[in-house]
């Protein structure tokens, strides 16, 4: 199977195997990368974002039914947690998924953190681009729900839903600045709990007076579960999309250029001087350090500068 053709035909088969092959760093990864690479930066790149619970998965569910009516390509990365004991994911969002398994035009795929902070994996700028090569006209990115961290989100997407839920905390964490700040649309999902209208009040007023230099963010009320909302939501999404400038969404798009080769050059670097270190050396550095003969940021540089005199 030629890979590359497969993947631009939008072929299942063919997008899961590119996307496994990038996010195991596999050897073939960075020739397929650069083969799909000119066919990328087309799709409309959707972060959803919120805590733990809030329901993100469902209103998922639910946004990609709607979008479905309208004939769109839909690829979804729902990022999980990590297991400690295999390294892959173990929520499985997919499960919340299953009625758009057997859609051959949505492409629903589970990736770990394996570690890295802001509840994105470090493959899922790499996992958009495949999505994109295959046509998908919107990729929706759900983050693993780890509270102040979900600013990394910003990196990657178009447009940033910040989803909360009433009576679990999120009011008072969506007054920290760094949620604040990042969200494109909000939404307050289980609208029919008790407190949802105090919860909705008190946001549209924080907006207004922290957000006087710039347009507050509108905020839409769902209930995930019921498919309530779900509509109103996708107009929310259009008409942010198309009211911006062409100027606003290249800048977005670049902004996922820049992370996308900062964690390259970081891969190589990282990779170069693992290769020019043998492990026995390795196990002698950290002796030293636990020793307080030397400490890490000395022994970072020196092997900096093994790495500088081999290249």
């Amino acid at each position: 199977m030629d890979l590359v053709k497969e993947v631009l035909k939008g072929n299942p088969r063919a997008v899961a195997k590119a996307i496994s092959l990038v996010e195991n760093n596999g050897k073939d990864a960075q020739q397929l990368m650069k083969k799909i690479f000119p066919h990328t930066g087309k799709s409309v790149i959707v972060g959803i974002t919120g805590s733990p619970g809030s329901g993100k998965s469902t209103l998922v569910d639910q946004m990609v039914e709607y979008l479905r009516k309208d004939k769109r390509k839909i690829g979804i990365v729902a990022v999980d947690p990590t297991s400690p004991f295999s390294g892959g994911a173990i929520l499985g969002d997919r499960i919340r998924m299953m009625r758009h398994s057997l859609d051959a035009e949505v492409f629903i795929r589970s990736m770990a953190t394996r570690g890295h902070l802001g509840g994105l994996a470090k493959a899922t700028g790499e996992a958009i681009a495949v999505f994109e090569a295959a046509g998908k006209d919107m990729i929706l990115v759900e983050t693993v729900g780890v509270g102040q961290d979900e600013v990394e989100v910003v990196k990657l997407a178009d447009v940033i839903l910040v989803i909360l839920i009433p009576g679990a905390g999120d009011d008072i964490q969506v007054f920290k600045a760094g949620i604040m700040e990042i969200a494109d649309i909000f939404i307050i999902n289980k609208a029919d709990a008790p407190g949802a209208d105090k919860m909705e009040n008190q946001l549209r007023a924080m907006l207004e007076l922290g957000m006087k230099d710039r347009e507050i963010p509108p905020v839409v009320k769902t209930i995930a579960t019921e498919g309530q909302g779900t509509e109103l939501l996708i107009e929310e999404v259009q008409k942010f999309i198309s009211k911006k400038s062409p100027e606003f969404r290249a800048q977005r798009k670049r902004r996922l250029l820049y992370w996308m080769l900062m964690d390259i050059i970081k891969d190589k670097i990282y990779d170069r001087i693992s290769q020019s270190i043998e492990e026995s050396d390795f196990d002698e550095y950290i002796e030293r350090i636990y020793q307080r003969k030397t400490d890490p940021y000395s022994v970072a540089e020196e092997i900096i500068g093994i790495f500088k005199g081999k290249s």
